[in-house]
């Protein structure tokens, strides 16, 4: 998409992003850590508002990227284990997880899903608050997470499920 063809809907732009519609991302910010995170920061989501108001101006065409410029590929993770989790899932061994995924979302589209450790620890896995199957997806965390025998993974509300891909 060019300047031009979006400069007619900065307003409607703006409205998405700060509502955080856009980009599409169902996990709350700061409540897990994903390397896959397409969410903004708050100081992108500033300056959508800022370059909004300050009337849109054109940037600087020598910092363009190229008009065909490819996607990126997306994380490939196939050989992993999956693990279905709702409730709570006592793990008997250790494992690594490298992310997790959405499985049964309530009518209300929200759920979370933490990780007590035996030492008490709780580690946040997801959140979700607004779901929309749409734009469902595996997260996959920035770091594996490694969780020691005895780890409870809770997913709330009980009817929920995420399903863990590990190692």
């Amino acid at each position: 998409m060019t300047y031009r063809e979006a400069r007619p809907w900065a307003e409607a732009i703006k409205q998405q992003v700060l509502e955080r519609r856009m980009p599409p991302w169902n996990a709350v910010k700061g409540f897990g850590e994903f390397k896959n995170d397409a969410g903004l920061a708050q100081e992108d989501l500033e300056i959508i508002g800022e370059w909004v108001d300050g009337g849109v101006p054109e940037g600087n065409p020598l910092f363009m990227p190229a008009p065909d410029f490819p996607a990126a590929p997306g994380e490939n993770h196939d050989g992993g284990r999956r693990l279905a989790v709702s409730g709570t899932r006592a793990m008997n061994l250790e494992m690594e997880a490298i992310g997790i995924e959405p499985d049964r979302i309530p009518a209300t589209g929200a759920l979370q899903a933490v990780a007590r450790r035996p030492d008490g620890a709780i580690e946040p896995l997801i959140w979700i608050e607004k779901f929309n199957p749409k734009f469902n997806q595996p997260y996959y965390f920035r770091e594996p997470l490694s969780f020691p025998a005895g780890t409870k993974i809770e997913v709330t509300p009980r009817k929920a499920s995420v399903v863990l891909i590990i190692k």
